[in-house]
């Protein structure tokens, strides 16, 4: 998804809109992690980017790009430009755990109680 979104369209609502354009964007979301993926991967991740043009649009976490887009709102912007690129990516393994490396716990005592 390459699209530039509107804030402020003649006859409707702004937060009408607002509204509608993260929902497509989640709509869209949901629908690229329903695809099927392909033998040997694990999830879909994402590859987004942000601004308020194409030009101007830097990476973003897709965890972030509703709270973007509600900042791009407060701050009074026309439009917001939004990038979201599927692809499928496989989880590597989990290094070793806090105890392991030899880091304190969340109390600071350094051992890990049983």
């Amino acid at each position: 998804m390459r699209k530039t979104f509107p804030l402020a369209v003649e006859g409707k609502h702004p937060d009408r809109l607002l509204d509608a354009t993260k929902h497509d964007i989640r709509k869209y979301l949901a629908r690229e992690r329903r695809r099927t993926l392909p033998e040997g991967m694990d999830y879909w991740d994402f590859d987004c980017r942000f601004g308020t043009t194409k030009e101007t649009a830097e990476p973003a976490h897709v965890a972030s790009l509703i709270e973007r887009i509600d900042a791009a709102a407060q701050a009074g912007e026309p439009q917001f430009y939004v990038e979201i690129l599927a692809r499928a990516a496989r989880r590597g393994p989990k290094g070793p755990s806090r105890v392991q490396r030899g880091e304190p716990s969340e109390d600071g005592s350094g051992d890990e109680a049983a």
